[in-house]
């Protein structure tokens, strides 16, 4: 696939950390920031409706769920 050049402004510390990752893991900062969009926009696009059942069942099942944490 194609890529684009694009330009934006971030904070300081987030871009040291970012930088620091992609040296640890050795991997470039265009891949961490195509990872990191394709991340955001993927949960983004979670329905709504797939949402509010997935916060509904949580709640039903807070009991189970606390239970099964201990």
């Amino acid at each position: 696939m194609p890529s684009i050049k694009i330009s934006s402004k971030v904070e300081q510390a987030e871009w040291r950390a970012l930088q620091e990752l992609a040296k640890e893991s050795h991997q470039s900062i265009s891949g961490l920031l195509t990872e990191a969009i394709r991340d955001y926009v993927k949960r983004r696009r979670l329905r709504p409706a797939v949402m509010d059942h997935l916060e509904d069942s949580m709640r039903e099942n807070d009991d189970l769920g606390r239970r099964l944490a201990r």
